[in-house]
């Protein structure tokens, strides 16, 4: 069977969306660490971070589970890139999954749920462990660096590609290959 030329549009869009909501959520969580008590985005901001964390944890998932379903368009590069690009895939995979269980464990140390949107509430799992919501903090936010990190490496291996490589790998993200 062929590979496909691009990847699936919904996946395309879902890459970039995702891509956008994370950078926007490192900036916002940057931001949100300065604020005070007195600051009329002291308790909003947080609220926000939160449901939009967890509408991207339900995507990100749901985005795995289709991308088990998807056909890959061809893949360019040697065989180092090629491997050196699944590390870093499923690296990025890795630290959203730990971003995400640690800004839920430090949302829910003193028990309570999550409120998203103020459409539903996420059960609070309570203090787990001693400390919880300080090392969930630190581990939450040395993850986001590292995510950060990592999208900025991937972004400079697909215009590596595109303008050094000449090869479609990009222009597969973009629906024009």
């Amino acid at each position: 069977m062929n590979s496909p030329k691009n990847w699936p549009l919904w996946l395309i869009a879902v890459h970039w969306l995702s891509a956008l909501v994370v950078i926007g959520m490192f900036a916002v969580g940057i931001w949100m660490v300065d604020l005070t008590y007195y600051s009329e985005w002291y308790r909003t901001a947080p609220h926000w971070h939160k449901s939009v964390g967890l509408v991207l944890a339900v995507v990100t998932i749901g985005r795995l589970l289709m991308r088990t379903r998807t056909q890959r368009p061809a893949r360019y590069g040697n065989k180092l890139e090629q491997s050196l690009s699944s590390l870093g895939h499923m690296a990025i995979y890795a630290l959203l999954v730990i971003i995400f269980i640690s800004g839920y464990l430090i949302s829910t140390a003193d028990g309570r749920g999550i409120e998203v949107f103020n459409w539903f509430t996420v059960p609070g799992a309570g203090e787990l462990f001693t400390d919880q919501s300080d090392i969930a903090g630190e581990v939450h936010e040395y993850a986001a660096f590292g995510l950060i990190g990592l999208a900025v490496i991937h972004a400079l291996a697909a215009f590596k590609h595109h303008f050094i490589n000449r090869d479609a790998t990009l222009s597969q993200m973009t629906g024009r290959h």
